[in-house]
């Protein structure tokens, strides 16, 4: 029986196959003869009449091509199918942020095809209850003293508590919105009153970590464990953040001791909540950011060590289907 997989994702032409995890994904289940499928977020409905409900999907079936020579032609489209989500095995939600009400519903959606006993990579129930900044708070013994706070002036109490802090915003990414603050910095109050939007959005303050120097490191994990290496995404010159996004190279790294401690703390919690694939964020001997939206980094470490992360993700995901 040929496995079907579905993707939701970012529009085909819109993905880098240099980079994209979500590819590698493809990719790997592909070379495992399954059926994928790509599918976009205004593609999915469901519909009820006489006492029932049913999920559909507008797909389109792909053949990618495994070199992935041309970033114009690394795919062809077979088919464009309109199918029940439940015919699927597994469903990929690897649409970017932001983190919207679109993605909510998004995620409401995938919870009837879960129920209908799909599996859904990560659980739409974990997608919307773990943010990736507020996440690290159910770990206190692994992270850096913290705020969070929409509150400017208990943001600039906590500023000059601690001398020199990062603030970002909770829906944020790629380096957006990411400010270094100090006490003596003469922008100190219309920084926290515009980034707060005067009181009105939380922002999260987090002691700044020297370290960052040598690199925010992403950590990827596999039901709870961890890829033995991590890439320490390094700021460019004159920069705080080591976002790729945001100018940042980066460098693979063996995990640390600490490193693989603060995996183990982390574990049983990813296990439990069933989040299969998760991208944590490392600087110095500090957990920053928990991310289960749709980590990233795994063609540069596959690149740099000759791994097959997404390989060992889908044996992973096919271990749960038996």
């Amino acid at each position: 029986m040929t496995r079907k997989i579905g993707f939701i994702i970012d529009p085909l032409t819109s993905l880098n196959p240099a980079k994209d995890s979500t590819i590698a994904m493809m990719l790997a289940a592909q070379r495992r003869g399954w059926e994928i499928h790509a599918i976009q977020q205004a593609d999915l409905f469901c519909a009820g009449e006489n006492e029932n409900i049913s999920l559909h999907a507008g797909t389109a079936v792909i053949k990618l091509d495994p070199v992935l020579a041309c970033k114009n032609s690394w795919y062809k489209l077979t088919s464009r199918q309109q199918i029940a989500l439940t015919d699927f095995d597994v469903v990929m939600m690897r649409k970017d942020p932001p983190f919207d009400m679109e993605y909510i519903n998004t995620t409401y959606l995938l919870d009837l095809a879960a129920q209908a006993g799909v599996l859904v990579v990560n659980p739409p129930a974990a997608l919307r209850d773990f943010n990736e900044k507020m996440f690290i708070t159910r770990f206190p013994q692994c992270c850096a003293p913290m705020l969070v706070s929409r509150d400017p002036v208990r943001l600039r109490t906590f500023v000059e508590q601690h001398g020199d802090v990062i603030i970002k915003p909770l829906d944020g990414m790629g380096g957006a919105e990411i400010f270094r603050l100090t006490p003596g910095d003469a922008n100190l109050s219309v920084i926290l009153e515009t980034a707060s939007r005067g009181g009105g959005k939380t922002l999260m303050a987090q002691l700044y970590i020297p370290a960052i120097m040598q690199g925010d490191k992403r950590i990827l994990l596999i039901d709870g464990e961890p890829v033995p290496y991590a890439l320490a995404r390094i700021p460019a010159k004159g920069e705080t953040r080591g976002n790729l996004a945001a100018g940042g190279s980066g460098k693979g790294v063996e995990l640390t001791e600490r490193d693989r401690w603060i995996c183990s703390q982390l574990s049983d919690t990813l296990k439990a909540e069933g989040i299969l694939f998760a991208g944590i964020d490392v600087i110095g001997d500090y957990l920053t950011e928990i991310n289960i939206t749709s980590p990233t980094c795994i063609r540069e470490l596959d690149r740099q060590y000759s791994l097959d992360i997404a390989g060992d993700l889908m044996d992973a995901i096919a271990a749960r289907l038996v």
